[in-house]
């Protein structure tokens, strides 16, 4: 059984605890070390209990930089005790760093994974920081076995013009897992709410405060007849007044986290449309990501909303369905969505509804396969030939 040491930014992220459950559920043991965004260590993430490497906090980069250098010299300590991997994955630049001390704590020549997926706009700078980042991470990658990536903009805007990463590449999307694998025509009834009011559902990561405000100017201007449901988690440093900002918008709800994969279902099929847009970094990651809202949505049969210059954008026109807006505006959104009636989004939500739903998710066999193709990163001598990025 291939034995992974996953080191992570952050234990209690649930992408984290998605990745975990694919590489789990492909045949593999995971040994799970990171740092966590929480007071108090966290006792167990989908049965295991990782390693704690210290707290960080969102938005402070220098703060995770001195962890950082902290954890350098107390991870040969940390992992005492626990098996020699055969692999390690080091999710995100900071525990890219942390990977090479981990390998050379255990004495022993492990391949090293990198799984990088969101470009952080510190790297894209043009000024000295950014170029000694980018000569950081050129080194830090310098023989890593794979590059794990989840958008194809990633690769096409970031890592291969500036020749990041010589490895291969894997794009792994955001997808959904699913626990058994279904087929069109199989899935359960996704009967979407009485309307009017329409409700829109920004799910995940809630970090865009152009998001939330364009929402709620949009709803103001419909007067009721459409609805913003909010779940996730609040990037509360990049707009710490977000529970006021939401409490005093009459259109606006924030109903708390939710469980992924347990709550999906339930949530957007709660929901007639799924918000798919973030100006986070504008121009750049927000531009170029493929979010998990995307196929989360899609899967329970919520029609996305996106901006049609993006990735997410481009990709909704290849599958012809959704939303897309050619200006961030609520004049925009109201020529898009204001006449909205029911025969108009029933033709939306079956369009969705007719793709294949291997376009939204990952079933077991993606899972076994994901874990084959690490397995044989530890018994071939050259990089497994998959898409090269020169």
């Amino acid at each position: 059984m291939l034995h992974v040491l996953y080191l992570v930014h952050d234990v209690s992220d649930p992408a984290v605890r998605r990745r975990i459950t694919m590489l789990r559920t492909g045949g593999a043991r995971v040994t799970l070390a990171g740092f966590r965004r929480t007071a108090t260590p966290i006792a167990d993430i989908e049965g295991l209990q990782p390693i704690d490497l210290g707290a960080t906090r969102d938005g402070r980069f220098a703060q995770r930089l001195a962890a950082v250098a902290k954890a350098t010299f107390s991870i040969g300590s940390k992992l005492k005790g626990a098996p020699r991997p055969d692999l390690i994955i080091a999710r995100n630049l900071e525990m890219l760093a942390l990977a090479r001390r981990a390998r050379s704590a255990f004495g022993a020549t492990v391949p090293i994974v990198y799984e990088c997926l969101d470009i952080h706009r510190l790297v894209l700078r043009d000024d000295m920081l950014g170029k000694a980042l980018r000569a950081t991470e050129r080194h830090l990658a310098r023989d890593v076995k794979l590059l794990v990536t989840s958008s194809p903009a990633f690769i096409a805007n970031y890592f291969k013009p500036f020749r990041q990463v010589a490895a291969p590449v894997e794009l792994v999307e955001n997808k959904y897992f699913e626990a058994a694998a279904i087929l069109p025509g199989e899935r359960e009834s996704m009967d979407a709410p009485a309307a009017p009011p329409w409700r829109i559902g920004w799910f995940g990561a809630l970090r865009c405060r152009r998001s939330l405000k364009l929402l709620a100017d949009f709803t103001h201007r419909m007067d009721g007849r459409f609805e913003i449901v909010l779940r996730g988690r609040p990037a509360l440093s990049e707009f710490p007044d977000f529970h006021a900002f939401v409490d005093a918008e009459p259109y606006l709800s924030f109903r708390g986290p939710y469980r992924n994969p347990e709550d999906m279902a339930a949530i957007y099929q709660d929901v007639h449309f799924s918000w798919a847009i973030d100006f986070f970094e504008e121009g750049q990651n927000s531009e170029w990501l493929l979010p998990n809202r995307l196929y989360e949505g899609c899967r329970f049969g919520a029609v996305p909303i996106s901006m049609g210059h993006t990735e997410t954008g481009r990709f909704l026109s290849q599958q012809d369905i959704g939303i897309l807006l050619p200006k961030a505006t609520p004049d925009a959104l109201e020529t898009a969505l204001g006449t909205m009636d029911e025969q108009r989004f029933g033709r939306l939500k079956a369009r969705v509804l007719a793709r294949n739903p291997r376009t939204w998710s990952y079933d077991r066999s993606d899972c076994s396969a994901l874990v084959e193709k690490l397995r044989r990163l530890t018994t071939m001598r050259e990089p497994l030939a998959t898409a090269a990025l020169a």
